[in-house]
């Protein structure tokens, strides 16, 4: 059990701070280049607005992150079985955050950014399915924010990345749970069989 817990405990502290940086990369996407005027005056793409990273990165992740780093602190209450049980549920809501986060990111990176354009503010490369990605020199067609599409280029495949992590480290919990909640009991069974 110490084996199972100290893992769990080790995957905990790795999801804190890619929780954090999932709020702040959430969060820097709400103002564009450290400007204020453009969440005041509702500038920002429809996808920001869905909080994949400060929402399903961040804030959902945090219940897996503490579920693990706590394992095994209330040995009274739980007993081995049921405390693995309670970390691989925390891992399955760590992954349908981690998935939230990916899925936003990666609708949000597709759309691109709402920007100002010459023919007024909309999504100038709604329509490419993010071909425009490999076409950096479109890019000028974003006059304001100044270099928006480098800004929400660069943040969200910074979530991208995030998420998926979070995911493996989740997924990496599911599967020690689930093998240390299932074969446990087993193993102790045959323990007490073989000293009587």
């Amino acid at each position: 059990m110490c084996c199972s817990v100290g893992f769990a405990r080790s995957l905990g502290l790795a999801l804190l701070p890619l929780a954090l940086c999932c709020i702040l990369g959430n969060l820097l996407l709400l103002f564009p280049m450290g400007e204020i005027s453009y969440i005041k005056d509702d500038r920002l793409a429809r996808y920001i607005w869905y909080f994949g990273g400060l929402g399903g990165g961040g804030l959902l992740m945090l219940i897996p992150a503490v579920v693990f780093i706590t394992l095994g602190k209330c040995g009274c209450c739980w007993n081995e079985s049921l405390m693995m049980c309670g970390s691989v549920l925390a891992a399955g809501v760590g992954m349908v955050g981690s998935g939230y986060c990916f899925v936003i990111s990666g609708l949000a990176l597709m759309q691109g950014p709402w920007c100002f354009t010459s023919h007024g503010w909309k999504y100038p490369f709604q329509d490419q399915w993010g071909r425009y990605l490999r076409q950096p020199d479109t890019w000028s067609q974003c006059s304001q924010p100044l270099h928006i599409v480098e800004w929400n280029v660069t943040l969200l495949c910074v979530l991208l990345a995030l998420a998926v992590l979070e995911f493996i480290i989740c997924l990496l919990q599911l599967g020690s749970g689930l093998v240390n909640a299932v074969c446990r009991p087993c193993c102790y069974k045959q323990e007490y069989s073989l000293n009587a």
